[in-house]
């Protein structure tokens, strides 16, 4: 089942010539994981409005609007 949720990941990093640094890669596959949760529903607070997901994406990233 886990690799079933990976193909995707992989499917994209594939194409990518690879990474010049751990932090390159560590927020390139968060930001691919976190658009894939999305896009299955699986959100922390049920977010179905563009602006949940706004606020959702920020949580996930540490980032402040």
């Amino acid at each position: 089942m886990v690799e079933q949720d990976h193909r995707f990941i992989k499917k994209r990093v594939r194409y990518m010539l690879g990474f010049q640094s751990f932090q390159t890669a560590s927020t390139t596959l968060a930001g691919i994981e976190a658009i894939h949760m999305i896009k299955k529903g699986h959100t922390f607070q049920g977010a179905k409005s563009a602006r949940s997901r706004i606020q959702l994406t920020n949580n996930l990233f540490s980032l402040t609007a």
